[in-house]
């Protein structure tokens, strides 16, 4: 009896279309989620295949979506980790990323890092937290330390060039 009430199994190409209305997929992770739920890997091979013919389907605009979104918030590197985790084909992968190669990464770093904590750290503990969260947002250790500076009480900053009294030790 229960099984007369059963739901009846939705085909791949219908599986696949009422995923991609909600989102995006590459077609790896799309792929991947129809052979898990039980689909026969040919027929989800000929099904992608159509689906990518007719443009419902397609990696590079995957890629481009996924690089919008992080863009400003994640540096280039956390980007390409990001799109090389969810296997988009590498050509598309490449076009997308280009677009990041006009973007200055040194002020993507202090505008996230503005928004995060916006003063200098108090001292080496938070100098390490903070180029940490830098680091771990994609951006490289040099911009990371670039963007965080010294921390406040730190004797050993930079000092004003054009403050002669400054460049004085005095004992």
């Amino acid at each position: 009896m229960r099984d007369a009430r059963r739901k009846p199994v939705a085909s791949v190409r219908a599986t696949a279309l009422r995923m991609l209305a909600r989102r995006d997929y590459p077609r790896a992770e799309l792929e991947q989620r129809l052979v898990r739920r039980g689909a026969d890997p040919a027929e989800v091979t000929r099904t992608l295949d159509d689906l990518e013919r007719l443009g419902y389907l397609s990696d590079a605009r995957f890629a481009q979506m996924l690089v919008a979104q992080k863009a400003g918030r994640y540096g280039r590197r956390a980007i390409a980790h990001a799109i090389r985790e969810r296997h988009v084909e590498p050509s598309a992968a490449r076009s997308a990323l280009a677009a990041l190669a006009g973007s200055d990464e040194l002020a993507d770093a202090k505008a996230v890092w503005n928004r995060r904590f916006g003063t200098a750290p108090r001292d080496a503990r938070e100098r390490a937290r903070q180029i940490r969260f830098l680091v771990a947002r994609g951006y490289d250790v040099s911009i990371a330390v670039a963007v965080v500076g010294r921390p406040v009480g730190d004797h050993a900053a930079v000092r004003d060039e054009g403050d002669e009294d400054a460049a004085i030790d005095v004992d």
